[in-house]
């Protein structure tokens, strides 16, 4: 895969986006957010957003909160209907499942968006589009293998799981590790997505002189729950600590496991690129005990209050993020594309617009991206992109993420199964 550079030339118009012959993309951010519109008397459709709840995944909620900001409730006469799936909704499957296609029995309904598109998704996706063939399907960060996922929905969109599986041990490097913790479970590295960056990390790992460690934490979907796995990463943390030092990177895949990862960090040592879905409200409030409810909605204010707070318990230089969510900005963003579409505005196939739709929201950032490319086919799809954003490290600033090359062998490595 080859990275094509594009940057943004002003703050409400993208320069064009070359496609033909390559597959890796950069597109800088469209202009800030627009003020809040009112929502009409009735309006003409209505599009479904399906997030995780509060304590699964915060920032994909609240990015379904600010659509329904801007273009009001269902059930108040406005656009968006959004509904939550189970904490352990690898139990309740078929919840989600129902959840999913009975947003498709509305008859204004016209697109469906679901992130993270946790699994079963393909399946509801499968199940809406034999009934409704005029609904989009969008899937944010799904959970389910690519040629899965592609087979059901008009349009997935990922972290990219392949560039970040270098960039983030890259960065770990600019920071001074010498050792990169990745903390996960079964579950999530059964995950094609998953699992394969992890050998990606591993082999990152080996290339730029880290030592890879994983360990394995409980998966908070399991009998344990959230609040026993995240007891769990309380108490291990400082044992981890004290095994492989204070200059170790420390990664986890789990949202839930991100807060009481940062809380111990910032008290015994160690450091933190960026979660695995990016957001300076990942873990942060909570790790720092911060009251943002002043900056909601505000990220360039999140970032600088987070940042403050990381500087005054010792972290600066040792901790990095997103500076706008990742979650947030894909739940919006993907509601704004299915907006456009409808309208007439933007094309589902054109990837300008919907680095445009994802820039409503993240005014002046830099992303890097581009089509998903099977490793084992060699097949591009034109349904499944990969997108990432420069880190942002407290107290030092953005690390050129997006301009390093990633060496191609990385895009040809093949996942190898759960391990």
């Amino acid at each position: 895969m080859k990275k094509l550079g594009l940057l943004a030339l002003t703050a409400l118009l993208f320069g064009a986006l070359i496609l033909a012959g390559c597959s890796r993309q950069q597109a800088g951010a469209a202009a800030p957010q627009t003020a809040a519109q009112p929502a009409v008397a009735q309006a003409a459709y209505h599009i479904g957003v399906v997030t995780g709840t509060v304590s699964q995944s915060e920032d994909d909620l609240r990015g379904a909160e600010e659509l329904i900001r801007r273009y009001g409730r269902v059930s108040e006469g406005g656009m968006i209907q959004h509904v939550t799936y189970p904490d352990n909704f690898m139990d309740q499957q078929e919840v989600t499942i129902n959840q999913i296609t009975t947003l498709a029995d509305d008859p204004l309904m016209r697109a469906i968006i679901v992130n993270q598109g946790i699994p079963g998704t393909a399946e509801a996706f499968r199940r809406v589009r034999e009934r409704r063939s005029d609904v989009l399907l969008f899937a944010g960060e799904s959970h389910e293998d690519p040629l899965v996922i592609q087979e059901s929905a008009n349009l997935a969109v990922s972290a990219d799981f392949i560039s970040r599986g270098y960039t983030i041990i890259w960065a770990a490097k600019q920071l001074g590790a010498d050792t990169f913790v990745h903390i996960s479970f079964p579950r999530h590295m059964s995950y094609e997505t998953l699992g394969l960056r992890r050998q990606i990390f591993e082999e990152a790992c080996n290339d730029l002189g880290l030592k890879f460690v994983f360990v394995t934490a409980p998966d908070p979907t399991s009998d344990v729950g959230v609040a026993g796995a995240q007891q769990y990463i309380l108490e291990q943390t400082p044992q981890w600590i004290n095994t492989y030092g204070a200059n170790s990177v420390f990664f986890c895949t789990n949202d839930a496991h991100t807060e009481p990862l940062l809380k111990q960090l910032l008290v015994y040592g160690g450091m933190f690129v960026e979660a695995d879905l990016p957001s300076p409200l990942m873990g942060y409030p909570g790790a720092l005990g911060i009251d943002l409810t002043a900056e909601a909605g505000d990220f360039p204010a999140i970032l600088k209050k987070v940042e403050e707070a990381v500087i005054a318990q010792g972290g600066s230089g040792k901790f990095g993020t997103w500076a706008f969510s990742y979650g947030f900005t894909v739940s919006a963003g993907l509601g704004e594309f299915a907006k456009r579409i409808i309208d007439g505005q933007a094309q589902i196939d054109n990837m300008n617009d919907l680095y445009s739709a994802l820039g409503e929201f993240t005014p002046g950032a830099r992303w890097n991206g581009g089509y998903y490319v099977d490793a084992n086919t060699g097949v591009r799809a034109r349904n499944q992109i990969l997108i990432y954003m420069d880190t942002y490290v407290m107290g030092r600033g953005y690390l050129p993420t997006t301009e390093q090359t990633v060496p191609e062998k990385y895009y040809n490595i093949k996942f190898q199964g759960g391990n």
